[in-house]
């Protein structure tokens, strides 16, 4: 290697660095808008090429097609704001107001009815409001930095959020550039890049859809099975059934399961056998069926990893963290087995 070229890559990478610096307050967001494109993409190459197909006798074919792009990806992400943006903005809203309230010991539970049986049952004396108010301030401070930064998370979420968006319409269309860019730029043999990028697509979209999309559905299931059962503060134990569904077959049980036994001890009985069974029949059966489905096999990652990347990523980067956390372990896992089986390493 010449002067010219340590050179070069000593340049390389301070610019490198500088960028991320200058982007790294944004940084969930730019991966939050990189998850999106990667998820909208197939609905993106078949959108487009109906819209081009209808362009083509009024345009000439190259505008026609650029104008197709275009309109997709303005399409798609317009479809996206309605159906899971905004749905997703009234929900944490909602979140953050129980969370407070939890917080600050609004629990909406009755705690003298857990406590009463509790004391009956050990004869000892628990506090179950300030076991709960403290673990609301633990979910605030690790979430947003305590209740006090939640207007300053929520003004920099909105700033990220059209952020996003914009990133979200230009990696649509020009997504497809960067990899074959990526592809040529590598250092690597042409046949572990590709090797490596199949890896990396496999894994992603088996952590994404296989385990993240999987738990939110078995979360929101659960959650319409507490709020018939009428248990208070429904989205914010959603959102942590969320987190914990990602360990298969228990993960959700640790919230709906204490949740029939606090029905039953405040003599709801009917509600906690209700949740019992819905739980058994219903709740359970999402995990069992759903997840084989769905996963990929040569995506499969250990429930552990995707918990650890999980609970890692909230911590690190907040709510986004709990798809940027795993998908990085998950790419981390892809990259180390092309390593292994390309280059012969025992």
């Amino acid at each position: 290697m010449n002067r010219g070229q340590s050179f070069l890559l000593l340049l390389i990478g301070s610019v490198a660095l500088l960028t991320l610096f200058v982007i790294s307050p944004f940084i969930e967001y730019v991966i939050a808008s990189a998850i999106l494109a990667y998820v909208l993409y197939p609905f993106h190459v078949r959108l487009s090429r109906r819209l081009r197909r209808a362009l083509a006798n009024r345009l000439r074919e190259s505008l026609s097609r650029r104008l197709g792009n275009m309109l997709s990806a303005l399409l798609l992400i317009f479809s996206s704001i309605v159906a899971v943006i905004l749905p997703l903005a009234y929900i944490s809203w909602v979140f953050v107001r129980d969370l407070t309230e939890i917080a600050r010991g609004n629990t909406g539970i009755d705690v003298a009815a857990i406590e009463a049986e509790i004391t009956a049952l050990t004869g000892e004396q628990v506090e179950v409001g300030d076991v709960l108010a403290t673990i609301g301030q633990l979910l605030a401070n690790t979430l947003f930095g305590g209740v006090g930064g939640i207007v300053t998370t929520a003004i920099r979420a909105s700033v990220g959020l059209s952020l996003a968006l914009f990133l979200v319409y230009y990696t649509l269309l020009d997504g497809p550039a960067f990899v074959r860019w990526l592809r040529l730029t590598s250092p690597l043999p042409s046949n572990v890049t590709a090797d490596l990028v199949d890896r990396v697509d496999a894994m992603t979209r088996g952590v994404v859809i296989g385990h993240i999309v999987v738990a939110l559905l078995q979360a929101l299931v659960a959650g319409i099975g507490l709020w018939a059962a009428g248990i208070p503060n429904v989205v914010f134990w959603t959102f942590v059934m969320a987190v914990l569904a990602l360990v298969p077959l228990v993960g959700a049980f640790f919230v709906w399961g204490p949740a029939v036994v606090y029905l039953v001890a405040i003599d709801q009985v009917t509600a906690g056998v209700f949740l019992a069974v819905y739980g058994v029949l219903v709740i359970a059966m999402v995990d069992n069926y759903a997840r084989p489905i769905v996963i990929d096999q040569q995506a499969h990652l250990n429930p552990a990893v995707i918990l650890l990347g999980v609970f890692g990523g909230i911590y690190s980067v907040g709510f986004t963290g709990l798809f940027v956390g795993p998908i990085v372990i998950g790419v981390l896992a892809a990259t180390l087995e092309t390593f292994r089986e390309d280059y012969d390493v025992i």
